[in-house]
């Protein structure tokens, strides 16, 4: 395994430090685990510890996210990571059409290390919490500044403005 970096959005402006990488791997269960080192978190408001549990919204603050996507069809599903714990999982059916009725079949544990300057979060994706023929995959995150403004971030970005929901950006082949 090793580490990719993730770049920021010409559309939006990173704050001077802010240097984010993820790691993608597979484990011996067939499910992934991730890794990500976000570096110069002083700039960054970082959510406080919270209890684990699934919370809308949270790509409104400092997010990780990765969209897993097999190349059978146009779904994926999207997972969201806080550094406070909390996270979040959807289904698609395509492009931003999300399939309300499906049920996370249960609680994901986000694993957060941070001494100040650099904050890892590794999370456990079992095989079950997968699409099918799970294929690629995109790493991003949404960094919230301390001044409030947000910057984005993924391994490519395809479009004019940010959008991590383009399939073009899910380019990771999955391990």
């Amino acid at each position: 395994m090793s580490f990719h970096a993730l770049h920021c959005h010409a559309a939006s402006k990173p704050p001077a430090g802010l240097v984010v990488a993820a790691e993608v791997g597979r484990l011996a269960t067939g499910g992934l685990r991730l890794h990500y080192r976000i570096f110069g978190i002083d700039v960054l408001r970082i959510p406080a510890a919270r209890p684990a549990m699934p919370v809308d919204g949270l790509w409104r603050h400092t997010c990780c996210e990765a969209f897993v996507a097999s190349d059978t069809d146009g779904s994926y599903h999207e997972f969201n990571f806080s550094p406070s714990g909390c996270w979040a999982a959807y289904r698609f059916t395509d492009t931003r059409q999300r399939d309300e009725t499906w049920q996370f079949p249960q609680p994901l544990r986000v694993d957060r290390m941070d001494d100040g300057r650099m904050l890892h979060l590794v999370v456990e994706l079992p095989a079950s919490v997968l699409p099918p023929d799970a294929t690629r995959i995109g790493l991003t995150m949404v960094a919230e500044h301390a001044d409030g403004e947000l910057s984005y971030w993924a391994l490519r970005h395809t479009a004019e403005r940010p959008d991590f929901h383009l399939r073009d950006s899910f380019m990771l082949p999955l391990p």
